[in-house]
């Protein structure tokens, strides 16, 4: 890029690379590690304007070698393919014609790819065909990634697990602050730094003194200070707006960047202008032919674009033009009068039919075409829908709603409307989703479609659950919506199949609020009314295999689960896949199987983000956050938790997930300021949707705050709480911890008894249900009771017992804390050596695992060893007593022996167990046995 000069203006484009030398350095090291065979995707971040295509164009000429560029503009995520037919093209520009025309036909063949097994087969084709062309040595340049379409980045996602064996390098920009506009790119991005599939590198603002050398550089002598701060405080440190600003003149810098480009445009002369103005209606990128047209001799073309290219508004880009930069491109688009904009997109459209029906429809739109804009968008939300471009879908769906001609049938409307929801829905955009279903009902009720209107309440009704609204109102509103069908219209298979699916939803709105047997019910009746449905049947399945594994019967509803799965997938059924997944890894989390749920979680994931289904992706992130927290893998946990957060905007369920998890690794790691906050607010969010699931959890999180932080009286009220509600509705999944932080806080008051009473009753519930893995809780609890109660030889077999299920679960938490009660036991039966080996255990555990929580447990622990706690201090007559003990004597021949009392034996018996914590004469017996054998050591 040359340097030119705009009229009435300095130099414009700095002849200096100012302040990025080590990312230059970066770069050019992964382009020799590429030529070497060692390929890599190398991602370029930043904000708009901030230097990522100087840094590129940088690196294609000092890298030398063969290099190609392809963009993505504004627009292209309406198009599937859109960004792979330009690198088709700049594959064709160095002399790759094979893999360019099969990319190509690939791209353009892919309007007839209808399902989800199509469409992978095309990806892997369209991966493979780019690695082979990457095989030999190329920089290929990927500029504005984040507009790019799913199924171009879908593509590269292949691409980048075979760059590692090729002699290439793909170099992508992207722009850091459009996460709304760009979240399917956000979720691509993360996914491969997750994967180790990419390397990233983030540009940033320059500082004062970089600005100085900017403007040094562009006006060739040394700035005043005065000039520096104008230019420093106004630039904001973004290196476009320096250059841009420079260029208006640095002694009248305007407020915006806006500003300064219609300054500039003020001095362009008018064939410039007009060509400047026609090209910004075109797009970012345009060619010679489509200009001419559209500016219909309104213009001397040639010299306005050698103007507008001296002027550095716009680049030459091979056959074709590129503005230098989108943010100069949007300035002079919004500086064209409103009458001007509609007459030149009209001619857009005349003068290029050949573009696609979603690009097209755009212009038909601003052109003021309604008409025509709606059937291009409608067809093209389709295809997109097709391919599982939901972000795509929905925003030609949109288009399509604002551009709908008056006339158009209720019916049609009503179904604009649903199919709208069902692509914000797959989309988590919930908000949005529960409007358009609601306006689809609307719509039909008030023509008197009364089956086709009830059809659309389960998708309103899981809309609604996602925002929060109870089981009570959602089951309301399925209750109403099967009264709507009562004596309507329709035949009886069709009043039938609705009738189905509205006990079908009712019965997964019952399951998720664990209300197990009338879920079992309702997925008994939805079955005999959906026998000519084997899709919503499969659904119906996915219900029932929940049920039965939050009931107990785990084996069965796994199963159940895992085929259910399979089945939908190889179907394409993607709704009915993403939910299994969804139900068999969020349910294995919660259900202690830590291990195998976490490759159904991976693999759900992989399934959801790949059919661009964003809040069942998102979800099962966050409960796979839970299963790295449980396991122990606490930064992992945090990682996963914050990011599923973050992405899962607008999905509750998620971020009361995410919520109580970022909560436990807070209490883990002794932070219980923090842990309060964390899952006091999941606590709120799952009181307001009151479903055990989402409060319960997060409910536990506060009790063993409380306990940490010593406030038994806290603890109790808590986890009384906890238990109030799932004896309401016969739980034991979300139950079953709130045993052993029960029983420790009714200890903690010193109430025995209390103690005794919480694990019975809890226990019970927890029995009743016998989920695997939750019997390691009875026994934990009831080995703390025993330990309490003096039953030392108990409690040891009850926290071994419990050790050993917390370590065969992998459950890092209890397993922990079990070491420490067993190290406590240990001290109490006079076995020091045990005590601090289990104690040295139980901190290297949990030091591993980053838990000062328990790391302070430990060390608290050892403390009371190293200071000789455990030795317990016996009067000379309670030592003989003890021997006796030991000898097997009677409390009579200890009396007749020591010349005492039987009684007074008694009280010596009593006074010797009580320092031991001790309560059977066993007990007296090995201490005296351990302690004649350290009386005679040496």
């Amino acid at each position: 890029m040359s340097a030119g000069s705009p009229a009435g203006g300095v130099a414009r484009v700095c002849p200096l690379f100012v302040g990025r030398d080590d990312m230059m350095a970066l770069v050019l090291r992964r382009r020799a590690e590429a030529a070497a065979g060692r390929g890599e995707l190398l991602l370029v971040g930043g904000e708009a304007g901030i230097g990522k295509s100087r840094l590129l164009d940088e690196l294609v000429v000092q890298a030398g070698g063969r290099s190609a560029r392809a963009d993505s503009f504004a627009g292209d995520r309406d198009t599937p393919g859109l960004l792979l037919l330009g690198i088709a093209a700049a594959l064709r520009a160095v002399e790759e014609p094979g893999p360019a025309e099969r990319v190509r036909a690939l791209v353009v063949g892919a309007g007839g790819v209808d399902s989800e097994g199509a469409r992978r087969i095309l990806v892997a084709d369209l991966a493979a065909t780019l690695i082979e062309a990457l095989s030999t040595p190329l920089l290929l340049r990927l500029e504005d990634l984040h507009w790019a379409d799913q199924l171009s980045l879908d593509a590269l996602q292949r691409v980048a697990v075979g760059l590692p064996s090729v002699p290439s390098l793909v170099v992508a920009s992207y722009r850091s602050e459009e996460p709304d506009a760009a979240r399917e790119f956000t979720a691509w991005r993360l996914g491969l730094l997750a994967q180790r599939r990419a390397e990233e590198v983030v540009l940033t603002r320059l500082d004062r003194d970089g600005t100085r050398r900017m403007l040094a550089s562009i006006t060739g002598e040394e700035p005043s200070a005065d000039q520096v701060d104008r230019l420093f405080d106004a630039a904001d440190g973004i290196p476009l707006h320096v250059e841009e600003l420079v260029a208006v003149g640095v002694d009248a810098v305007p407020d915006t960047i806006g500003g300064a480009v219609l300054v500039r445009m003020a001095r362009l002369g008018s064939d410039a202008a007009l060509t400047v103005a026609a090209a910004a209606v075109i797009g970012r990128e345009f060619d010679r032919r489509t200009l001419d047209a559209v500016l219909g001799g309104d213009a001397d073309v040639d010299g306005g674009l050698e103007e507008l290219i001296a002027a550095n508004f716009i680049v030459p880009a091979g056959d074709r033009f590129d503005f230098r930069h989108a943010l100069i491109r949007d300035a002079v688009y919004g500086s064209v009068p409103a009458a001007r904009r509609r007459e030149l997109h009209a001619r857009v459209v005349e003068a290029a039919p050949q573009l696609s029906d979603a690009v097209l429809s755009t212009h038909f739109e601003r052109a003021g075409r309604a008409d025509e804009a709606y059937v291009r968008a409608r067809r093209a939300a389709g295809r997109a829908a097709a391919l599982s471009a939901h972000r795509e879908a929905v925003d030609l769906y949109r288009r399509a709603e604002r551009t709908v001609p008056s006339g158009t049938p209720v019916a049609e409307r009503a179904e604009l409307h649903r199919l709208l929801g069902a692509e914000l829905a797959a989309a988590d955009a919930n908000v949005e989703a529960e409007r358009e279903f609601s306006r689809a009902i609307e719509l039909l009720r008030e023509s008197g479609d009364q089956i086709d209107a009830a059809a659309v309440v389960p998708a309103l009704v899981n809309a609604r659950h996602l925002l929060g609204v109870g089981y009570e109102a959602r089951a309301a509103q399925l209750g109403d919506a099967l009264t709507w069908i009562v004596g309507a219209d329709g035949s009886d298979s069709a009043a039938r199949r609705v009738r189905g699916r509205l006990l079908a939803a009712h019965a997964a709105a019952a399951m998720l609020d664990r209300r197990l047997d009338l879920s079992l019910r309702l997925t008994a009746e939805a079955r005999e009314l959906l026998t000519d449905d084997p899709e919503e049947r499969l659904a119906v399945d996915v219900t029932r295999g929940s049920v039965l594994v939050f009931a107990g019967a785990g084996e069965e509803g796994w199963q159940l689960l895992l085929d259910s799965a399979t089945a939908a997938a190889s179907h394409e059924w993607e709704a009915a896949a993403a939910r299994a997944y969804r139900m068999i890894g969020s349910s294995a989390s919660v259900l202690l199987q830590y291990h195998r749920g976490r490759s159904w979680l991976e693999e759900g994931i992989s399934y959801a983000t790949r059919i661009e289904r964003w809040n069942d992706a998102h979800y099962l992130d966050a409960h796979l956050a839970h299963v790295e927290w449980a396991t122990g893998s606490l930064d992992a946990a945090e990682q996963r938790a914050g990011r599923a957060r973050a992405d899962g905007r607008g999905g509750i369920t998620t971020e009361v997930t995410a919520l109580h998890v970022l909560g436990y690794v807070a209490l883990s790691r002794g932070d219980t300021s923090r842990a309060a906050g964390l899952l006091g607010e999941a606590a709120a969010i799952g009181e307001r949707m009151r479903e055990l699931q989402r409060w319960s959890p997060p409910l536990w999180g506060l009790a063993e705050v409380a306990l940490a932080d010593g406030d038994a009286e806290r603890a109790v009220e808590l986890c009384d709480r906890g238990l109030h509600g799932s004896e309401a509705i016969e739980d034991a999944a979300y139950l079953f911890p709130y045993l052993v932080t029960g029983t420790r806080a009714q200890l903690l008051r010193s109430d025995v008894t209390a103690a005794r009473d919480w694990v019975e009753r809890a226990g019970a519930l927890v029995r009743s249900r016998a989920i695997p893995g939750t019997e390691n809780a009875i026994a934990h609890a009831e080995g703390l009771v025993a330990l309490a109660e003096r039953r030392p030889t108990r409690a040891k077999e009850l926290l071994a017992a419990a050790g050993h299920g917390w370590s065969e679960l992998g459950r890092w938490w209890e397993g922990t804390q079990v070491l420490l009660d067993r190290a406590e036991c240990a001290r109490r039966t006079r076995g020091p050596a045990e005590a601090a080996a289990l104690t040295e255990k139980a901190r290297a555990r949990a030091t591993e695992v980053g838990a000062g929580a328990l790391v302070a447990r430990a060390d608290a622990l050892a403390a009371r060893l190293d200071d000789g706690a455990e030795t317990t201090v016996l009067s000379s007559r309670e030592r003989e007593v003890a021997r006796l003990v030991a000898s097997g004597a009677t409390n009579r021949e200890i009396g007749e022996s020591l010349h005492i009392a039987p009684k007074t034996v008694s009280t010596h018996v009593e006074h010797i167990l009580a320092k031991l914590g001790a309560a059977r004469r066993t007990e007296i017996a090995a201490w005296a046995v351990e302690d004649a054998r350290r009386g005679s050591a040496p």
